[in-house]
C-alpha cells in the first residue's frame, strides 16, 4: 500500500509540475499578447499619422494646382518681353509700334495695380525707363509729322489727318495717359503749325476774292433812283442759287489771276463761307476725335489674364487658400501679416495717384479752345472780308441772298456738329439783318418821296411819267419775285412786312400818277396797263407758284386790275 501511495504521489507531483508549466506558458503567452497589443496600437497610431499627412499633402497639391495658372499669368503679366523692349529701344516709330505700345501700356497698368507685389516694384523701374524712351521718340515722331504743313502750302492737310494722324492716334493716347507733358507739347506744336497753315492759305485766298470783288461794284440804288431815265438794273435769276450750300462751284484761287474774270458779290461771299465751313468743320472733327481723352480700360483685356478678374488683383486664388499663407517677407507676402488681405473697391481707386481725367464738359471746353486757337486768324480774315462786302451795303437782293446763305450754312454746320462755327456764322447773320432793314427803309422812303413829288435836287424832274412808273413796277416785281424765291416760310415778318409797305407805296404811286389824267377812261386804261405789267411780271417770276405770298400778291393786283377794267367798261357804256 505504501508503494501504491508513493506512486500516486509521484503522479500528482508530475501533474502539478505540468500544470505549473502550463501556467508559466500561459503567463508567457499573456505577456507576449500584451506586448503585441501595445505594438499593434503603436502601429495603428503611425498609420493614422500617415493618413493625416497624406491628406495634408493632397490638400497642398490641390492648392498648388489651383494657383498654378493664375500665378503663371501673374508672372507673364509682370514681365516685359525682350522683343517689346527691343522694339522700343532700338527701332524708329512705325506702324509696328501701334500694337506694341498698346501692349506696353497694358503692362504698365498691371504693374501699377500689382504695386504690392515685390516683383512688380522691381520691374517698374525698367518699365519707367522704357516709358521715358517711348515718350521721347513719340514726341519727335509727332512733331516731324507737322513738317509738311510747315514747309509747303500745297500739302493736303485733311488727307494727312485722316490717313496718318488718325492711324497713329493710339500712340498719342499713350502720351496722354503716361506722359501728359509731352502730349501737351505735341498739342501746342500742332496748334502753332496748323494755325500758320490755315492763316496763310486763307489770307491768300481771300485776297484773291477781294481782287475779283474790286472788278465789279454794285451800288445799292433805291427803287426810285433814275426811274425812266436810266436802264433798269439787270435781273439774273441764276444769282439766287448762291443762297444755297448745294449750288454752283466755289471760286478757285487761280481765277483771281485772270484780270477779266468777274463774279457777283454773293458768289464771292458764298465761296468764302463754304471754304471756311469745309475746313473749319473738318478741323473741328479732327481735333475732337484725335485730342479727346480716351477713357482707360477697366481691366487689361489680354486673354492670358482672363482668369484674373478684378477681385483677385492682389490674390491669384481669389483669397481662398486651403493652406497657410506665405511667410512674412516673401515675394508674395511682403511685409504684410498672414491674415486675409483687404481688397480695393475698384480699379479707379488703384489709379488714384494718376492725373484725374477731365469731365465731358471741361474736355469739350478745352477742345473748343484748341479749335479757336487754330482757326482764330481765319475767322478774323473771313469776318473782315464779309464786313467789307456788306459795308457799304450791296443791292437788297444780293444782300438777302447772302443772308439766306448764312442760314443754310448754319444748318449744315449744325448737321456737322461744330458749335463754335455755328455761333460765328450766326453772329455774321445778325450783322446782315440791320443792313437789310436799312436798305428796305430807303426803298420805301424813296418811293414815298417819288409819289409825293420830290424836289428837283433829289430827282431831275419833279413830275412822274409813265416810263418812270413802269420802271418802278418792273423793279418792284424783281424785288418781290426774288424775295419770295429766297423765302421758304409762308410768314416771315422781316421780309413780308417790308414788302407790304413797299406795295402800299407803289399802289399809292400808281393811283397818284393816274389821277393826273382828267379823262376817266384814260385813267382806267392807264391803271390797267400798270396792273397788267405787274401781273405779268409776278406770274413769270422764279418763285414757286404755290407760295402763299405769291398767290396773295397776284390776288391783290388782279383785284385792282378787275376794278380798273370795270371802270373802263362803265365809261364805254356811258358814252
Amino acid at each position: 500500500m505504501y508503494t501504491e501511495d508513493q506512486l500516486r504521489a509521484r503522479d500528482f507531483v508530475d501533474l502539478h509540475d505540468q500544470v505549473q508549466t502550463s501556467v508559466n506558458l500561459l503567463d508567457s503567452l499573456e505577456n507576449f499578447l500584451s506586448t503585441f497589443q501595445k505594438d499593434l496600437s503603436a502601429v495603428s497610431g503611425q498609420i493614422s499619422n500617415l493618413q493625416d499627412r497624406s491628406k495634408d499633402i493632397d490638400n497642398r497639391l490641390k492648392s498648388r494646382r489651383k494657383i498654378e495658372k493664375p500665378l503663371a499669368n501673374l508672372l507673364v503679366d509682370l514681365c516685359i518681353p525682350p522683343a517689346l523692349a527691343t522694339l522700343i529701344l532700338d527701332t524708329r516709330v512705325s506702324e509696328d509700334w501701334i500694337p506694341a505700345i498698346v501692349e506696353f501700356e497694358r503692362r504698365l497698368d498691371i504693374l501699377k495695380v500689382r504695386v504690392r507685389v515685390k516683383a512688380a516694384r522691381d520691374m517698374s523701374e525698367v518699365a519707367e525707363g522704357l516709358r521715358i524712351v517711348a515718350a521721347t521718340k513719340l514726341r519727335t515722331f509727332f512733331l516731324a509729322l507737322l513738317e509738311p504743313v510747315r514747309n509747303s502750302m500745297t500739302t493736303n492737310w485733311q488727307v494727312l489727318q485722316s490717313s496718318v494722324w488718325m492711324k497713329y492716334r493710339p500712340l498719342y493716347v499713350f502720351l496722354q495717359r503716361h506722359a501728359p507733358n509731352v502730349a501737351h507739347e505735341v498739342q501746342r506744336g500742332y496748334a502753332a503749325a496748323v494755325r500758320t497753315y490755315y492763316e496763310t492759305g486763307f489770307r491768300r485766298y481771300l485776297r484773291g476774292l477781294s481782287w475779283i470783288k474790286a472788278r465789279t461794284v454794285e451800288k445799292p440804288d433805291n427803287i426810285a433812283a433814275g426811274a425812266g431815265e436810266s436802264p433798269d438794273p439787270e435781273s439774273d435769276p441764276t444769282r439766287l442759287s448762291y443762297a444755297r450750300v448745294d449750288g454752283p462751284g466755289v471760286v478757285m484761287a487761280y481765277m483771281a489771276d485772270d484780270k477779266t474774270h468777274k463774279e457777283p458779290l454773293e458768289a464771292l461771299v458764298r465761296s468764302a463761307l463754304l471754304v471756311l465751313m469745309d475746313n473749319a468743320t473738318a478741323e473741328y472733327s479732327f481735333i475732337t476725335s484725335f485730342f479727346a481723352h480716351e477713357p482707360r480700360p477697366t481691366m487689361p483685356s489680354k486673354e492670358s489674364s482672363g482668369s484674373v478678374a478684378s477681385p483677385p488683383m492682389l490674390s491669384p486664388t481669389n483669397g481662398e487658400f486651403d493652406e497657410a499663407r506665405s511667410n512674412p517677407g516673401s515675394d508674395f507676402g511682403g511685409g504684410e501679416s498672414v491674415g486675409p488681405r483687404r481688397r480695393l473697391s475698384s480699379f479707379t481707386s488703384l489709379m488714384s495717384t494718376a492725373a484725374a481725367e477731365p469731365t465731358a464738359k471741361e474736355e469739350l471746353t478745352a477742345l473748343n479752345a484748341l479749335w479757336k486757337q487754330v482757326m482764330d486768324p481765319v475767322l478774323d480774315y473771313c469776318q473782315t472780308f464779309i464786313q467789307n462786302a456788306i459795308e457799304p451795303p450791296p443791292p437788297v437782293v444780293p444782300l438777302l441772298t447772302m443772308i439766306r446763305l448764312t442760314e443754310d450754312v448754319m444748318s449744315e454746320v449744325q448737321r456737322r456738329n461744330c458749335g463754335p462755327l455755328e455761333t460765328y456764322v450766326f453772329t455774321i447773320r445778325l450783322k446782315m439783318w440791320p443792313a437789310f432793314q436799312k436798305l428796305m427803309a430807303e426803298h420805301i422812303d424813296s418811293l414815298k418821296k417819288f409819289a409825293d413829288g420830290a424836289t428837283a435836287s433829289y430827282f431831275r424832274r419833279g413830275t412822274t411819267t409813265d416810263t418812270a412808273v413802269s420802271s418802278i413796277c418792273r423793279r418792284y416785281v424783281n424785288v418781290f419775285n426774288s424775295f419770295v424765291a429766297l423765302t421758304d416760310q409762308a410768314e416771315e415778318t422781316m421780309i413780308f412786312s417790308n414788302l407790304l409797305r413797299l406795295r402800299q407805296e407803289l399802289s399809292k404811286l400808281i393811283v397818284t400818277h393816274t389821277d393826273k389824267l382828267t379823262d376817266p377812261a384814260a385813267k382806267a386804261r392807264a391803271l390797267c396797263q400798270f396792273y397788267e405789267l405787274l401781273l405779268q411780271g409776278l406770274s413769270n417770276g422764279p418763285h414757286p407758284a404755290s407760295h402763299p405770298k405769291a398767290q396773295s400778291e397776284l390776288a391783290y393786283w388782279r383785284q385792282r386790275d378787275e376794278e380798273a377794267r370795270r371802270r373802263v367798261a362803265s365809261t364805254h357804256v356811258r358814252r
